[in-house]
């Protein structure tokens, strides 16, 4: 039989599972989010035209996923590095055409605003990660396009 604690101690200390901590045991957790290539495919966009692409989906089911694909071809970065832009590309529209026709039965529109949802979250994630000097050289791009890709990361032919 166990002592119970005593009154300067807590019962969650007591207990090592409950939240107290061992003083010789520890694990490391590591949780990662497994994606699929059309998840993966989503841009890394700057955040206006991340949140203009969430209005298009929103209205207009597929469009801002369609409008997305085309700045894959302006360099925004993916989590499919290995890919090539020319497949990526395909694959946003692959995501924007299965949008547009499910969205009869409400799936697509659904899909698409959790889509847009996905583009702002991801570009909040990089404009946190990532310092402000590292997105924007000032050799790459003139001052007039500062503003749409302010906080975008820049594909590597760039």
């Amino acid at each position: 039989m166990e002592p119970s604690p005593k009154d300067g101690e807590s019962a969650a200390a007591a207990e090592p599972g409950r939240g107290g901590a061992a003083p010789s045991s520890g694990v490391v957790v590591q949780v990662r989010e497994k994606k699929g290539p059309l998840r993966a495919a989503i841009p890394y966009m700057p955040f206006p035209v991340a949140v203009i692409c969430l209005f298009l989906n929103t209205f207009v089911p597929g469009l801002g996923t369609f409008v997305s694909a085309f700045t894959v071809l302006c360099g925004a970065r993916t989590d499919l590095p290995d890919r090539h832009m020319c497949c990526v590309f395909w694959l946003n529209i692959a995501a924007a055409l299965i949008q547009i026709l499910t969205a009869i039965v409400m799936v697509g529109w659904i899909m698409s605003i959790f889509w847009g949802m996905d583009m702002v979250i991801l570009a909040s994630k990089y404009r946190q990660a990532v310092p402000k000097q590292a997105l924007l050289p000032d050799t790459i791009l003139p001052a007039a396009f500062a503003f749409w890709f302010e906080g975008a990361p820049l594909h590597p032919l760039c």
